[in-house]
């Protein structure tokens, strides 16, 4: 019996590996190959990474040297595999790096970025939407009820709404499909029955979703610092300083105005600095990097919002992410502060951006809330932990027989 050895570089040996499994062919033509090879050299491991490769993306019709040739049977399997690969269940198609191969073997084109296509979607849906209100409620309506221009908007002050509107969404729906799973499992009092599809993919996404939350939050944070550079907002400064002239006014300080904005640039700036935190931590050159200490550490040193009581001993859980989400939401409210009472700011019958945006987080939050009572929290350790619920069979009640 003659053995087929192959050196692969580390890189290689996903592609290697595969090429044994998926390829319908008769192993014990690899002898055949070997005996060949070896009349032409008598080391008998193959070095050539490129040959080897180069087999592997090959089709069965071209590798006849692999088949005996006396064996019918044989080469009726690899006709028909070529024809029809459906019959052939275990021919599956694998990516390929072009740097590794000559330039006259035709690769697989590979996918880009599968797994952000999903996330990038949803993003460009939800900013599409939100710009969407915006530009009705700033721009549209002036123009259509007063006759005024206020396109100029457009550019920085529409979008600087459609950017935080945005990032908070993603970084609820980030949350939203952990609370979803814990609802279910505490439904079904166990862990151990799967997630629907749906949902499964919604949670694989989830690391996608917080990455976009912190690029468009970023943004959102380079376009406030722009304002006073704009000429628009010049102009105002100018027109509110001669208002006061004219009414007389030697102070315009409103105390309420002055608490407001601090303390909502104050959230958003804790806010970001988690959010920044968290993105880096999710790298897996840092990740990587932690032990399992340090990385308690830095969730004991930055997620001191969340206290509960867990099965056993009292401890202490924090997590970072829904620091972030608690800042944030905070941040969108402060913002708002009277604004939601007041009638003026309900244009065309509309509530305030800022309103629709918390719904989503403060919804999450909510749930999260319901989800740390001790009764839901103590039953939900207790499935994670292997328990489960014992239930009668679907369909029929427990009899006196089934009990015996």
């Amino acid at each position: 019996m003659n053995v087929l050895q192959a050196a692969l570089y580390r890189r290689c040996h996903c592609g290697g590996l595969k090429w044994l499994y998926t390829q319908s062919v008769i192993l014990d033509g690899v002898s055949e190959m070997m005996e060949k090879r070896q009349a032409d050299s008598q080391n008998t491991v193959v070095e050539d990474q490129d040959t080897w490769h180069e087999l592997a993306i090959m089709d069965p019709v071209d590798k006849p040297h692999l088949v005996h040739k006396d064996s019918e049977d044989q080469e009726a399997l690899l006709l028909n595999g070529a024809k029809h690969p459906e019959h052939r269940p275990l021919l599956v198609s694998f990516a390929l790096e072009e740097f590794e191969f000559p330039s006259s073997v035709c690769l697989e084109e590979m996918p880009l970025f599968p797994q952000w296509h999903l996330p990038l979607k949803l993003m460009a849906i939800l900013m599409a939407l939100t710009f969407l209100y915006t530009f009705i409620r700033d721009v549209l309506q002036p123009f259509v009820s007063q006759s005024r221009s206020d396109f100029y908007k457009i550019p920085i002050l529409v979008m600087n709404k459609t950017l935080p509107w945005t990032a908070i969404s993603l970084l609820a729906l980030v949350y939203l499909p952990g609370l979803l799973a814990a609802l279910l499992q505490l439904y079904r009092g166990t862990k151990y029955s799967s997630f629907p599809g749906w949902l499964e993919r919604w949670m694989s996404m989830r690391k996608q979703l917080g990455l976009l939350a912190f690029f468009l939050a970023a943004l959102h944070a380079i376009y406030s610092l722009c304002y006073p550079m704009r000429r628009s907002y010049r102009y105002k400064l100018l027109n509110w300083a001669y208002q006061q002239v004219q009414q007389n006014q030697e102070d315009s300080w409103v105390a309420d105005d002055v608490w407001r904005m601090e303390i909502y640039v104050s959230l958003g700036i804790m806010g970001l600095g988690l959010l920044a935190l968290l993105a880096i931590s999710s790298l897996p050159s840092i990740s990587d990097t932690l032990n399992w200490r340090e990385f308690t550490w830095m969730q004991l040193l930055t997620g001191l919002l969340f206290v509960y009581l867990s099965s056993g001993p009292s401890v202490l859980q924090r997590s970072l992410g829904y620091a972030a989400l608690v800042l944030c939401t905070a941040h969108a409210l402060v913002y708002g502060w009277r604004k939601w009472v007041e009638p003026k700011h309900y244009v065309w019958y509309t509530p305030p951006s800022f309103i629709l945006a918390s719904l989503l987080p403060a919804t999450v939050l909510l749930v999260k809330a319901v989800l740390l009572l001790p009764c839901l929290d103590r039953r939900l350790g207790q499935i994670r932990r292997g328990w489960e619920s014992p239930r009668p069979p679907r369909g029929r009640g427990v009899t006196e027989k089934d009990s015996l």
